[in-house]
């Protein structure tokens, strides 16, 4: 399966008639298989006039920790081993999934969140710096490894997604979403909702990605996407629509991935 230089198998090996020069490692927002595509159906023509050929490794509602010692560990291993001399760049999307849906998020708040009047009060403390200590330690084992594979002038791309909204969303408008359930049963007032999810993906951003970009400055770039949606730019709870994808990606992305040098 591919989307003019992009492609999601290894059927590049026989259409393309060249080795990918970027590694994408991710989730859904590299995967989305609803119209429009996903976030990486837009970086795909964003890299392409310098011949850049993307292979996506991952799936929907994949987890950082699957990258590293669970379902795709041994994709991305391959592929390191296999393609790594040769890659520009490496980009991972993760985190997202290890704390949407209703038992991922809902243990992280409190049982009762009805009287709180700030979004950090909702969430239980010592939860939440446990995930994002454990996420931030699964980043870290994954760029060892993409390090040791790649070569000195490659550059790895993390992002931060945008502030998700808790719309009650699923797939195609439906309801059975991700992140509002969680918040009704924790009984969040609806004020607060959208607040949470900010204080969520801050958080990510702060005690993850940030620390782990500065650990190689150079070689790690963090491309920060907050705030660039508005709710109307949003598909459902977690994906946005073709044109929020286009925009994170032209906006975001694209003077990101030019302005660290990424060589052809």
């Amino acid at each position: 399966m591919n989307y003019r230089n992009v492609y999601w198998d290894a059927s590049w090996r026989v259409e393309s008639g060249r080795f990918p020069s970027i590694l994408a490692i991710g989730d859904s927002w590299f995967w989305y298989p609803f119209p429009g595509g996903s976030l990486l159906n837009q970086l795909g023509p964003l890299t392409a006039s310098r011949e850049h050929v993307l292979y996506a490794i991952g799936d929907n509602g994949a987890e950082v920790v699957e990258y590293v010692a669970g379902k795709y560990a041994k994709s991305v291993q391959t592929a390191l081993r296999q393609l790594g001399s040769g890659l520009s760049a490496v980009f991972v999307s993760g985190g997202g999934n290890d704390f949407a849906g209703f038992n991922d998020l809902r243990p992280l708040l409190n049982q009762d969140c009805s009287a709180q009047t700030s979004a950090a009060g909702c969430y239980r403390p010592a939860t939440l710096d446990g995930l994002m200590g454990r996420t931030r330690e699964t980043y870290e084992r994954l760029l060892r490894q993409v390090f040791a594979a790649i070569p000195s002038h490659a550059v790895v791309f993390l992002h931060n997604y945008d502030y998700a909204p808790p719309s009650g969303k699923g797939l195609f408008g439906k309801d059975g979403a991700w992140l509002k359930p969680a918040l009704e049963s924790a009984e969040v007032p609806e004020g607060l909702q959208a607040p949470c999810m900010k204080f969520l993906i801050d958080r990510f951003t702060s005690d993850v990605l940030q620390p782990v970009a500065a650990q190689d400055p150079d070689r790690i770039v963090l491309v920060d996407s907050r705030g660039t949606l508005d709710d109307a730019a949003w598909a459902n709870e977690l994906h946005p629509k073709p044109r929020g994808f286009r925009k994170i990606a032209e906006e975001r992305w694209y003077p990101e991935l030019w302005g660290q040098g990424l060589a052809a």
